[in-house]
């Protein structure tokens, strides 16, 4: 016996008011990221003390961000 396949299989649209909510949620934590990895406790630094620039370090040398 082989398994029957559907032939006419009909995929509802996704509409924009629903994906819209999580794209910009997903570019506001995308602009985060950057930020710390690229920027933070440099000179528009927002955390004080050494804390984010040690954790994200190793990051900022992979994407090639200068820290140095």
């Amino acid at each position: 016996m082989t398994p029957a396949l559907a032939t006419d299989v009909a995929v509802a649209p996704l509409p924009a008011r629903e994906v819209l909510p999580w794209a910009l949620f997903g570019i506001l934590m995308l602009a985060f990221a950057i930020y710390f990895v690229g920027a933070e406790q440099g000179a528009s630094a927002v955390v004080q003390g050494d804390m984010i620039h040690e954790f994200m370090h190793d990051g900022r040398h992979l994407l090639g961000f200068p820290c140095h």
